[in-house]
């Protein structure tokens, strides 16, 4: 049953709760009327989640929050940005192998994308802009590799003078570091025009494996590299729909691949479309729109969130569990209304014990947090 706004806010009081034999749910506690993009790191606190929430995506009330789970209930947020002239999204949280926890996210102004930065700030201390170039965006947590370098995924929003950014030159790189985060390189994927939100997985033996949601609303790519993330072969399809809509990946304790996305795409919704991702931030801008490069699909619907497992590297995912069911409809972004009932922007995470936490957008309004237990997983 799809809840109203006001039900979902009278059940935000983050208490995970057991709603069947394995499997526990709670929605988030939240200061902000809109609340989007979770992001799951295990450290030596616990579980927390990252996200961002303000008034509506875009605006420049949008900051950084985070709760931490303790003993079945996520604290009241904490907020972690703070610039009153930028929408701060996308946010990651990262333990360093020297002990410091590093959080970063993007900040723009409206919805100029196509000039974002990359923030990283020490826990408790001022943020500084990564030297990366502008347009440059972030989802996916930083990979280490062997030999101690960073590895930051990331999707850049290509400006084009005079034009407005639409998404149609996003492309997909990789930032290296060998200093722990003082100096960055990039690394471009080749032939990845329309792939973005790239989520790489470690393979072994310097082998890794990425995925990413796609602009063109058609089917989620791979990319794999041989050599730590150096070089990359071109993008291909694997057999799971895309929505241009976020998705997330890892490798489970099992060597199989988990990814939880929305497993639908433009061709079997032929006709929910909005003209832009900021539609609502009624913003004067002149300018035409971004001219070639590839064709960008916005309001594809975002349900049902899925969990898709993998036994051949992410080659192909035959299984497919349906976390929830749902209409998905986000033709618009505004978390009042009820008219958004999107659940979207996964973040998955494995415990010790095997069990999954998942969490993602419900209906823009919450976070909502689903634990399924290893037993759960195999009974569906």
């Amino acid at each position: 049953m799809q809840m109203t706004p006001d039900q979902i806010e009278a059940g935000m009081d983050g208490r995970l709760r057991p709603v069947s034999d394995g499997r526990s749910e709670a929605l988030l506690p939240a200061v902000t009327i809109q609340n989007h993009a979770a992001f799951l790191a295990r450290g030596k606190d616990g579980l927390a989640c990252l996200w961002f929430g303000g008034s509506l995506e875009g605006k420049s009330d949008i900051c950084v929050w985070r709760s931490l789970l303790t003993e079945g209930q996520w604290s009241e947020p904490e907020q972690i940005s703070d610039d009153p002239d930028r929408s701060e999204q996308n946010p990651i949280q990262f333990d360093a192998p020297d002990g410091r926890r590093l959080f970063l996210h993007t900040a723009q102004v409206g919805g100029d994308q196509d000039a974002c930065r990359v923030r990283l700030r020490q826990a408790g201390g001022a943020p500084v802009d990564l030297p990366l170039a502008p347009g440059t965006f972030i989802r996916a947590a930083p990979l280490v590799r062997d030999d101690g370098a960073w590895l930051l995924p990331l999707f850049r929003c290509v400006p084009r003078p005079g034009e407005r950014w639409t998404g149609a030159h996003d492309t997909a790189a990789v930032a290296i570091s060998a200093d722990a985060g003082r100096t960055w390189r990039t690394v471009e994927v080749p032939d990845s025009i329309g792939c973005v939100h790239m989520t790489p997985v470690d393979r072994g033996d310097g082998h890794l494996v990425a995925f990413f949601r796609r602009r063109q609303a058609d089917m989620v790519y791979r990319t794999t590299s041989a050599d730590g993330g150096e070089s990359w072969t071109p993008p291909a399809p694997t057999d799971v729909p895309n929505n241009n809509s976020s998705i997330a990946v890892i490798r489970l304790a099992d060597g199989r691949i988990a990814m939880a996305c929305n497993p639908t795409n433009a061709a079997e919704h032929p006709t929910a479309r909005r003209a832009s991702l900021y539609d609502e931030l009624g913003e004067s801008d002149d300018r035409p729109n971004a001219s070639g490069g590839c064709t960008p699909i916005w309001g594809v619907p975002r349900a049902p969130m899925t969990l898709c497992l993998s036994d051949d590297d992410g080659q192909t995912f035959a299984r497919r569990i349906v976390v929830e069911k749902g209409a998905g409809d986000c033709l618009k972004n505004d978390s009042v209304s009820g008219e958004n009932r999107e659940m979207s922007y996964p973040a998955l995470s494995q415990a010790s014990d095997g069990s999954l936490d998942l969490a993602y957008t419900y209906h823009r309004r919450a976070i909502k947090h689903v634990r399924l237990s290893l037993n759960w997983l195999e009974s569906q």
